[in-house]
């Protein structure tokens, strides 16, 4: 990842993971935001920012930033699939789902139907490009290209109304999911005049190839980390400030007195986290945080299922103290052949034994505080008070095979 000044903006390529720094001033305005120099013609301020030729009305192209503070509407990567969820523009009762301010909603509704149409159809979807703030100032990293859909989501499965409850009110905004396309790099240059003239993407030698042959195959080529390459640094498994690290301190203050009880609430986690069929049992093993837990995934058709066994093992450690390799020893000698494991800690596994696990090709999950912490948000636990009730409804005997 590298940095680029808010000097160097107007002739920068976008460039996956850069983040694009915002003016360094004593007093910062809006004249210190980094994207409206680095693609002009956009607005300065919102998550939704247009480019529209003024004389057809045509989107031209459509910049998506996340702020990372949307609590009730998490957007997230998933960088090992290449899909990216991003919630849309009404997000207060009061308005009907594409009844707002800047018609966002409306937007992506259009945008989706034109990458479910023809070749010709295609090519008028507008640039989409996505940004993340970095909590740093302005500073804003861009998470890369995408495209509407995604290759395993149906026209019905990748832009979904989701209901929404606020001060006791109902109401609708959309979940769409785009792919982030296999691009690196991109010609700064050719974005600027894509969104400043919308120049002819499919004949131009400077757009992307993933980008032209979704135009005209309708195929998607995700950009996509490999899992098993991929080593977490204890910071990217620790949860971030605010709510997330709330949310887990609040896991290791209620389970301060009984250690043993976290247990029952990692298995939770983990049936969150999975949306097969699960049958789990965790049974008490000692007081510091740790069980055996046993379960099966239940897959195929109901009249023809088949049981893929994990065994789980959980740790509930404060921040500063990493699972370690005997931890991930006693977890590995207990996955029999054709079975997986499952690592849940509060806090992260210590760099040293993720990169063994995965040079070693050994087939655990690592869920992380972070993790958790995602997890729980996704689904709307996203205050103390909703964690705790999520907590009370649990089936703890069920859990604990009758022995909590």
């Amino acid at each position: 990842m590298s940095n680029v000044p808010f000097e160097d903006l107007g002739t920068a390529n976008l460039v996956v993971d850069s983040v694009y720094e915002g003016a360094r001033k004593k007093k910062l305005n809006l004249g210190s935001e980094p994207l409206t120099k680095l693609i002009p013609g956009i607005g300065n301020m919102g998550g939704f920012r247009k480019s529209v030729d003024p004389k057809t009305k045509t989107l031209r192209g459509l910049v998506l930033v996340s702020t990372r503070n949307e609590i009730d509407w998490p957007d997230t990567l998933n960088i090992f699939t290449g899909l990216y969820a991003y919630f849309g523009d009404n997000r207060a009762p009061g308005k009907s789902l594409h009844d707002t301010p800047k018609g966002g909603n409306k937007v992506l509704l259009d945008i989706f139907e034109l990458a479910h149409g023809s070749k010709e159809d295609r090519a008028k979807c507008p640039l989409i490009l996505a940004f993340e703030n970095t909590g740093n100032g302005f500073d804003t990293e861009f998470k890369g290209l995408l495209v509407p859909g995604a290759a395993n989501l149906s026209a019905s499965q990748d832009l979904v109304a989701v209901w929404a409850t606020k001060n006791g009110k109902r109401f609708q905004n959309y979940k769409a999911n785009f792919t982030v396309l296999d691009c690196g790099e991109i010609s700064g240059d050719w974005v600027r005049d894509i969104f400043g003239k919308r120049t002819t993407i499919l004949s131009d030698p400077r757009t992307p190839k993933a980008l032209h042959d979704w135009i005209v195959t309708g195929k998607y080529l995700p950009l996509q980390a490999d899992p098993k390459k991929y080593i977490r640094s204890v910071s990217e498994q620790s949860p971030k400030h605010g709510i997330q690290a709330d949310l887990i301190q609040h896991i290791l203050d209620i389970t301060e007195s009984d250690p043993t009880s976290f247990e029952p609430i990692a298995a939770g986690i983990w049936q969150l986290l999975n949306k097969f069929q699960m049958e789990i049992e965790v049974t008490r093993r000692s007081v510091d945080g740790g069980r055996d837990g046993v379960g099966h995934l239940v897959l195929g058709p109901a009249s023809d299922p088949i049981r893929i066994s994990f065994a789980l093992e959980a740790k509930r450690y404060k921040q500063g103290v990493n699972v370690g390799v005997k931890d991930m020893a006693r977890l590995i000698s207990r996955i029999k052949h054709r079975d997986f494991g499952v690592m849940i800690t509060t806090s992260a596994v210590s760099p040293q034994t993720y990169e063994e696990i995965r040079i070693d090709k050994h087939p655990i999950v690592i869920v992380s505080g972070r993790d958790i912490a995602d997890t729980l948000i996704t689904e709307g636990i996203n205050t103390v008070d909703k964690l705790d009730k999520w907590i009370s409804k649990l089936d703890f005997e069920r859990l604990s095979g009758g022995r909590h």
